[in-house]
């Protein structure tokens, strides 16, 4: 899915902005996040190192944000009737995920980001140690390291495997 996503982003945004931004802006998307950009780096030719840098950037500048804010966000949200059932069911899903997380803690985080499948990742990730109440001094390291090597995974496939096979 986030491939598809990806490639639509870099048609729609393609020619109207320089392929960097784009890969940049595609990291920081909640779902797609490192993972989409890398993708989308990877089909507009930037080369690795340079790709793996951007979309790194481009993935962690929101997590902080998320970590002092989200509450804050929520707690207002939450004041809007209709939109209340989507933030508590949000609340909800993250903390069915967050199982390995409450029980491993640290690890659990770093693995929970690191492990690039569907509905893992930074901003899942945030949400989940915010509402574990796991302090930003410990959550922002792991969370960096777990994006670092869900990228070091994803490279290998988009970089790696798929440049092998001419995609």
């Amino acid at each position: 899915m986030s491939e598809t996503i990806a490639e639509y982003l870099v048609d729609a945004l393609g020619g109207k902005i320089s392929s960097e931004m784009i890969a940049f802006i595609v990291s920081m998307l909640p779902i797609l996040e490192l993972r989409g950009g890398l993708i989308a780096a990877k089909l507009m030719g930037i080369e690795f190192f340079k790709a793996f840098a951007i979309c790194f950037v481009g993935n962690m500048l929101p997590i902080p944000f998320i970590l002092l804010f989200i509450r804050k966000i929520f707690s207002f949200m939450k004041k809007i009737p209709k939109v209340e059932a989507i933030i508590d069911k949000l609340e909800a899903r993250s903390l069915r995920k967050a199982d390995n997380v409450r029980k491993y803690r640290l690890l659990g985080l770093l693995l929970f980001v690191g492990i690039p499948l569907p509905g893992t990742g930074a901003w899942t990730g945030a949400l989940i140690a915010d509402l574990l109440d796991i302090r930003i001094k410990h959550s922002l390291p792991i969370i960096t390291a777990g994006v670092f090597i869900a990228g070091v995974i994803i490279s290998i496939l988009s970089y790696g495997l798929l440049g092998l096979i001419g995609f």
